[in-house]
């Protein structure tokens, strides 16, 4: 039997869940190579802290774990194996103490994605990892007879370099974490999709998930009020509500309170052109309570005046009212607190992958198996948002990944000592 440190283990991706995998098989003592094809490692995570780094949430495990919506069943054991205070510990391990904020979202103590990942690469350099920058995956050579990699029982990778140059790598076990399309001038540009379909590997497309929502505002609305955020909304789309907020862009909506609502948002669009999301902009005031606050105010103030005096509505959330309706549908208290309780915005599309936060779609969950191995490729193990998983931000993306990275490398490092 070999011993681990004559094991050859390729780690192809150098975002979280790549890191993540190379920190836990080379503290096994295999001998880890990472592949990066940026000339540095994890951009993308550099760019999730640049307003604040979101690590994970401290809610109880059942809600936190229904975030991930129809991939909860898919996560469930992951996330006991490597729940939210793993990952603190993780980080106090890095010598990155992490905080609650008050909204029970988990933050390390500079608030910066920098320090972390600095430590991240000292500790991946102190167990020897061998890291490659500027490295491309080209796709895989003769994986359609599982197990017969090669003569030697090897499995080929083809990479290029910076140079345009061409190479091969020999590994006796891979773990890709090539990332989604999101943001593809950070390095996940989802274009792995096409070799692992040539493969014959289960995969769906990609679509934009945590991402702004178009509508079709008038051009004085979109032009006073863009950058301004609407807080403290419940919001509904389909049988689904939330509490959050929203910003209003020039074209259209995006924050938290519309990321939660993204795979109901996604569904309607699948059946209709538009897709319908409704705003309570006074959850914590009853119709009732409005109608009577109103009806106490001077007929001959302003509508804007009213709304801000009884139950202090700002002045976005007044324009967006009279926006979505006309003066005669908001002529009565009756009228106006319907109104304020059942806000219908029409949203019209997406915005693209391009400026989404994640996505959604890669390869089928059932293409792998309980360890994250290819059903079809014994030896090449996938982690990350490669698989077509979803979860709104507010740390659940950082620690599914994250997740996902410590299951795959722990059922690479059992069929390693399996088969070898």
């Amino acid at each position: 039997m070999l011993k681990p440190t004559q094991l050859r283990v390729a780690i192809v991706g150098g975002g979280p869940a790549g890191l993540m995998a190379a920190q836990i098989l080379s503290s096994k003592n295999f001998d880890v190579t990472l592949y990066e094809a940026k000339p540095s490692f994890g951009r993308k995570f550099l760019l999730a802290g640049r307003g604040g780094l979101n690590l994970t949430h401290s809610e109880a495990s059942e809600a936190f774990l229904s975030r991930y919506g129809p991939s909860a069943d898919f996560f469930r054991e992951k996330l006991k194996r490597f729940a939210p205070d793993h990952l603190r510990a993780w980080c106090d391990n890095l010598g990155i103490g992490t905080f609650v904020g008050s909204s029970g979202r988990v933050f390390p103590e500079s608030f910066k994605a920098s320090p972390v990942l600095r430590a991240w690469l000292t500790r991946l350099q102190e167990q020897g990892v061998h890291l490659k920058p500027g490295c491309r995956w080209q796709g895989a050579k003769n994986l359609s007879s599982p197990g017969q990699a090669s003569s030697a029982g090897l499995i080929e990778l083809e990479f290029q370099d910076r140079t345009g140059t061409e190479f091969t790598v020999n590994s006796d076990a891979v773990l890709l974490a090539l990332g989604g399309a999101s943001w593809p001038r950070m390095g996940s540009d989802g274009q792995w999709l096409r070799h692992l379909r040539q493969l014959g590997a289960g995969c769906r497309e990609f679509q934009p998930s945590n991402c702004g929502f178009n509508v079709d505002w008038s051009k004085s609305f979109a032009e006073r009020y863009a950058g301004t955020a609407l807080k403290n909304l419940k919001l509904k789309a389909g049988t689904q509500e939330v509490r959050g907020e929203i910003m209003i862009s020039s074209y259209g909506v995006e924050g938290g309170g519309i990321y939660a609502l993204g795979q109901a948002l996604r569904e309607e669009f699948q059946e209709n052109p538009t897709a319908r999301l409704v705003l309570d902009l006074k959850p914590d005031l009853n119709r009732d309570k409005i109608i009577h606050r109103l009806a106490g105010q001077r007929s001959k103030d302003s509508l804007a005046g009213r709304l801000r005096k009884s139950i202090k509505l700002t002045p976005a959330a007044v324009a967006l009212l009279r926006e979505c309706f006309t003066g005669e549908e908001l002529s009565s208290p009756d009228q106006i607190a319907d109104a304020v309780k059942n806000l219908p915005l029409t949203l019209t599309g997406t915005q693209s992958l391009e400026r989404a936060i994640s996505s959604v779609g890669g390869l089928k969950l059932d293409t792998v198996s309980e360890t994250l191995m290819l059903q079809s490729f014994p030896g090449v193990f996938v982690a990350g948002e490669m698989l077509d998983w979803d979860a709104p931000t507010g740390g659940y993306l950082l620690q599914g990944t994250f997740a996902t990275a410590v299951c795959a490398a722990e059922g690479l490092e059992r069929w390693l000592t399996h088969t070898h």
